[in-house]
């Protein structure tokens, strides 16, 4: 009977403690998005493994999130060996990374919302960047650039835009594949640009993007109306 209350009192310890960790996980993910609408996690360990501050098994899944103004439809993630500050987390501290964490996981993403997305600084960034190496001439201190939409279809991606030069309106149609070279590279081929129906660039032009050593795609596939992207990234401290 003792053991049997011994093991029952080591088990509620381990659901406290599991308990006390999601709630701190999910706090800080919340605090990382402005807007979710499904967060769900899961975590895998022992209550020693806990206590020691390791987590080795955690999964999240969150659906309509939104990161600085980046819409995402669905992600699901998963990681491995995760050290964070337990005793602080357990004096109700935030929750934090102590060692860069590798993420898998794989994203969703529709093209409603990632035209939704296209307010977001960080994908005006891309997209500004990616103009100027296609039409050097259209610099952004040079031209107004209004991103206007994003069309998925098999294999192919369009883009449109409305350009402002000396008072002149334009619009502006990109259309291009992409290619993963490696985990790390990507390959924009079989590019169109027309500008008023006129074509801007030369049929064989390609671009190259190295996407750093966090990052390692698996797989990258355009469908009609989604993104479905696989691979991993490391989440650093």
């Amino acid at each position: 009977m003792q053991k049997n209350n011994s093991q029952t009192r080591t088990s509620k310890k381990n659901r406290i403690i599991t308990n006390v960790l999601t709630a701190a996980l999910k706090l800080w993910l919340k605090s990382q998005v402005s807007h979710v609408a499904q967060l769900e996690v899961e975590i895998k360990a022992s209550d020693r493994q806990l206590l020691s501050g390791c987590i080795p098994w955690v999964s999240v899944f969150a659906s309509h999130a939104v990161y600085q103004g980046l819409h995402l439809t669905q992600i699901q993630l998963v990681a491995e060996n995760i050290r964070v500050n337990i005793g602080s987390v357990l004096k109700g501290q935030p929750l934090r990374l102590l060692e860069t964490v590798p993420v898998v996981g794989e994203l969703i993403q529709e093209e409603e919302n990632l035209n939704t997305s296209l307010s977001s600084n960080l994908f005006l960034v891309a997209l500004n960047d990616l103009l100027i190496k296609l039409l050097p001439e259209y610099s952004a201190n040079s031209k107004s650039v209004t991103w206007q939409k994003i069309k998925l279809d098999t294999n192919q991606a369009t883009l449109s835009a409305t350009l402002a030069d000396q008072n002149q309106i334009s619009d502006l149609n990109i259309s291009l594949q992409l290619e993963l070279l490696s985990g790390h590279e990507l390959k924009i081929k079989h590019i169109k640009v027309e500008r008023d129906t006129v074509e801007q660039v030369e049929a064989h032009k390609e671009l190259y993007f190295n996407l750093g050593a966090d990052v390692e795609i698996q797989q990258l596939s355009l469908l009609p109306g989604k993104l479905v992207c696989c691979g991993r990234i490391n989440v650093n401290p």
